[in-house]
């Protein structure tokens, strides 16, 4: 039940966000009249988000992907005569429809088209291989499977009923919507949006989104303004969207009329000539992109004119410090990181300047978000004492789908990270709580060490984690990744860090690797 107060906060910050994100302006009798039909064909559902913009804004580029430009209007069309095939197949509410794409038009057809059907989506993580692809399908329980023609192997002997949605055929959506299906009506009611939890360290866990909408509001709107997103704007948004992060951002961005740039692969030195092509002023990536982006040769960069970009958004993984600075040194002042997870959902900003003033910092919470910094007795602790960290906004989700979730004190959900907030009331990360080692009695936070070797001027990546001891219990080990036309020796990178910090931080085994193995969000993959 909402409280009055917070219909009063919500009001306020949806008012806010209408004016600050520049939908606010006189519209003819035409376009309010296309709102209101869709408002009342859509009513509550996920799916009016497209029916609104295209209402508002037919002829404005949706997505702009490798295959081109679709319309708000023919995405719409499209949405809806799939919407229309898989509810005369079956699909209905309680049905649950998982998707397994790349970034392209197809992926946000089949995920609203399954969301308009009133069905549940399940988001599928490109990486699945066909063991954990087969898990996944039978213990979430999914009836469609849409996925692109590059995964089709991996389907060998599942049990589903299966569409491609990048190429043609009679099992393809392009098929099915040229059925011509009547879109349904909703009702109302929509199916309930299941992202996959990362798995970086153990298998991916089902998170449902039945998030306080009228709560997210207001940490929606601090964001917004925060970076600066306006209606109309283009966007880049180079993680994968089938991860939390990529989606809300997508989510946001049609919501707000902004033309969606999408690529199958990242590849930097293209990302930069789409930001010029399409006059991007906002791109959303990870810290591994932005590393990435960074690193293309001074004089490529220089023949991409960058003039149009506001903002480079990092999130879903830590932003070293080191690398913060290095790429405002080189792009300027755009850069903000966002802390978050898929349970916690948005928590706080930080700003370039927050950056440069801190570094390390995660920024401070968002409007409508509570931070809490608990001990061991759940009780807060005083600034720059580490502990762990929980998290109360209308965007929370503690349950999984498939049971179990995280510890919550006092309506606040454990993120499942530790960290501290300095005087200022700005956050900053120290370490997952199950990735923190105990050598020869001292607490040591992996990412400490990362950070001070993410510095050195040879390393371009690095990833520290615990390793079982016979004499101390636990020891750090670094896996080390050089960069090109370089000799370190592992006693250089002990040496480094000796330098840095106190004796019992410095790795005793570094290993020198030819690449990290990463997640398809980014993420590096975990020793447990």
């Amino acid at each position: 039940m909402i409280r009055p107060r917070s219909l009063l906060e919500a009001a306020h910050a949806g008012a806010g966000l209408a004016v600050s994100a520049g939908l606010v302006r006189p519209m003819g009798p035409a376009t309010v009249g296309r709102m209101i039909g869709a408002g009342l064909r859509h009513q509550a559902s996920a799916s009016a988000l497209l029916g609104l913009a295209a209402a508002q804004w037919p002829d404005r580029p949706c997505v702009i992907d490798d295959d081109g430009v679709s319309t708000c209007a023919e995405v719409y069309r499209r949405t809806g005569r799939l919407a229309g095939a898989l509810r005369a197949r079956g699909v209905l509410r309680g049905s649950k429809v998982g998707v397994m794409c790349r970034n392209h038009v197809g992926f946000v057809v089949a995920s609203f088209a399954a969301l308009w059907a009133d069905a549940d989506l399940v988001l599928l993580n490109t990486d699945f291989g066909p063991t954990q692809l087969g898990d996944v399908i039978r213990g979430q329980g999914i009836d469609v499977l849409v996925h692109d023609e590059e995964f089709a192997e991996r389907l060998t002997g599942i049990d589903v009923d299966a569409y491609v949605a990048d190429a043609g055929g009679a099992s393809s959506i392009r098929s099915l919507e040229s059925e011509g299906r009547r879109p349904p009506a909703t009702g109302g009611s929509h199916g309930r949006l299941v992202i996959m939890t990362s798995g970086t360290t153990g298998s991916p866990k089902g998170s449902r989104r039945d998030a306080d909408l009228l709560g997210a509001l207001a940490p929606v709107s601090s964001l917004l303004r925060g970076i600066g997103l306006r209606s109309g704007a283009p966007v880049l948004i180079a993680p994968p969207i089938f991860h939390g992060f990529g989606l809300a951002y997508l989510l946001m961005s049609m919501s707000l009329g902004c033309p969606v740039v999408l690529t199958r692969r990242f590849d930097p030195p293209d990302v930069l000539r789409r930001i010029a092509r399409d006059r991007v002023e906002i791109v959303f990536a990870v810290p591994v992109m932005i590393a990435r982006l960074l690193a293309v040769p001074a004089d490529v960069r220089g023949s991409s004119d960058l003039s149009s970009l506001r903002a480079v958004q990092s999130g879903a993984a830590p932003l070293p410090p080191d690398l913060a600075t290095r790429f405002m040194d080189a792009f300027g002042e755009v850069l903000h990181d966002v802390y978050g997870s898929t349970e916690s959902g948005w928590s706080t900003l930080a700003s370039s300047q927050d950056l440069r003033d801190a570094p390390g910092t995660v920024g401070r919470p968002l409007r409508g978000v509570s931070i809490r910094v608990l001990g061991p007795d759940d009780r807060s602790v005083a600034a720059d004492e580490v502990g762990a960290i929980f998290v109360s906004s209308g965007m929370t989700e503690p349950i999984y789908t498939g049971g179990g979730g995280k510890r919550v004190v006092d309506d606040h959900v454990s993120t499942g990270d530790l960290g501290h907030l300095d005087g200022a009331g700005r956050l900053f990360i120290d370490g997952r709580e199950d990735d923190m080692i105990v050598s020869g009695g001292e607490n040591v936070f992996p990412g400490e060490v990362e950070d001070v070797l993410d510095s050195h001027p040879d390393v371009d990546e690095v990833y520290v984690h615990g390793v079982v001891d016979s004499e101390f219990g636990q020891r750090l080990r670094a896996e080390v990744v050089l960069r090109d036309d370089t000799e370190v020796s592992a006693q250089d990178i002990k040496d480094f860090v000796r330098e840095r910090l106190a004796r019992f931080k410095v790795p005793r085994d570094v290993e020198f690797v030819e690449a990290l193995e990463r997640t398809a969000t980014g993420k590096v993959r975990r020793v447990r």
